[in-house]
């Protein structure tokens, strides 16, 4: 019988009998006490952005939501299964989370796309129809970048992208209003799967700059 997934089973084997005896009890806390996670973390389904592991968390210290492209939807309350929407209302009313981190990255697929002429078939209509959160990004470095060779223009757009995210985030109620009372904290980041290293958004100076430096 051919068992594709193999490897995973062995990789939860080994999980069982050495990671998760290290952490047992930090495990069983995480039960007894519920969680308590640090901040929201929105990145992308992407399969080589691990948001643990570039960041070095825990069990318990994200609580992490993935789709194509990290992108927000704006707050609608007529909108149907809305799993984005939700997470981010059950983070910040809920879990109480004190900071949102919604982090993009290099040679996002889901950016890419938006370059590309893609045509709506009952195939793709959902993925389609999520990428037109992705559109201001793109005119914008369009705007800006229309002389600039490709991999420079997706790059912007991916940083541009994260920004607009957070302005989106801004539109719900309860993250609004705990911004307000300072209570919670946006941040932008822009991963670089190259070189493992992340830029983080300074809204004063409106640039990216190297997170290992903040």
């Amino acid at each position: 019988m051919d068992n594709r997934l193999h490897e995973f089973e062995k990789g939860h084997d080994a999980f069982q009998k050495i990671k998760f005896k290290k952490s047992e009890e930090r495990f069983k806390k995480l039960v007894s006490e519920g969680q308590n996670p640090k901040a929201l973390f929105i990145g992308c389904s992407d399969s080589r952005v691990m948001p643990a592991l570039i960041t070095g968390s825990k069990p318990g210290d994200l609580f992490i939501v993935r789709n194509i492209g990290n992108f927000v939807a704006p707050y609608n309350p007529e909108a149907n299964y809305h799993a984005t929407a939700s997470a981010i209302e059950y983070a910040v009313s809920v879990l109480e989370v004190s900071d949102i981190i919604v982090c993009g990255h290099s040679h996002c697929g889901a950016i890419a796309t938006l370059f590309k002429d893609i045509k709506e078939t009952p195939e793709n209509i959902h993925t389609v129809k999520w990428l037109k959160l992705g559109e201001e990004a793109k005119k914008i470095s369009l705007l800006a970048y229309k002389n600039a060779d490709k991999e420079t223009m997706l790059r912007y757009t991916e940083k541009i992208s994260v920004i607009y995210q957070i302005d989106n985030l801004l539109t719900y109620p309860g993250v609004i209003k705990r911004v307000e009372e300072g209570t919670l904290h946006l941040h932008g980041w822009h991963y670089d799967i190259e070189n493992g290293a992340i830029e983080y958004y300074d809204d004063e100076n409106y640039e990216f700059k190297p997170l290992s430096q903040k």
